[in-house]
């Protein structure tokens, strides 16, 4: 049931009552693949290294790190559904790593070439940034169509996101679900 909501451009969000809502929002936020700037501060980062970038190898840590604050949409059965994604190939996360500590990163939905990102976190400054940046440079290598972002913060705004009509939006997603793309190392 959650692939074909992702496949017709749905995803869930639980509630703090334990209800699971179901959203397809009009405008829809995605970070165009040809679109995505490096702020002045994430270059500087990125040249000093000192992240080191691994996927898939912490992806039940990477939803805790991103259930881990005061509100969040992700509770038991989001993480038990997303484990089972992970588990099926369906799920993938990128991590950022210092000194063998899991820093930051993010997590998604792979289905054809959509990547559908569903959060992202940070213990050390910087680090969600890395692994954003890490994501894009593995979607486009891959030959990914779609990099969905359900919504736009201004934060996301900076590396490039912006809002589409949800029509726009779900024609990108039917020509992206048939490329035959790996996410996975």
């Amino acid at each position: 049931m959650l692939l074909d909501a992702y496949r017709q451009g749905i995803f869930p969000m639980a509630e703090g009552n334990g209800e699971l809502l179901w959203f397809s929002p009009d405008p829809r936020g995605i970070l165009p693949l040809d679109g995505f700037r490096v702020p002045h501060g994430l270059k500087r980062t990125l040249k000093k290294g000192g992240f080191e970038v691994r996927f898939n190898t912490a992806f039940e840590a990477v939803i805790d790190g991103c259930a881990s604050r005061e509100e969040t949409w992700i509770d038991a059965c989001i993480k038990k559904s997303y484990l089972e994604l992970f588990e099926l190939g369906y799920a993938c996360s990128v991590e950022t790593w210092i000194d063998e500590k899991l820093a930051g990163g993010l997590y998604g939905v792979v289905l054809g070439g959509a990547f559908f990102g569903e959060s992202m976190f940070h213990t050390v400054t910087d680090a969600s940034k890395i692994a954003l940046h890490a994501l894009m440079e593995r979607l486009k290598e891959r030959g990914f169509a779609l990099l969905d972002m359900q919504w736009v913060t201004p934060h996301l705004r900076t590396f490039g996101a912006k809002e589409i009509p949800r029509r726009t939006y779900l024609r990108m997603l039917k020509e992206a679900l048939p490329l035959r793309c790996t996410f996975a190392p």
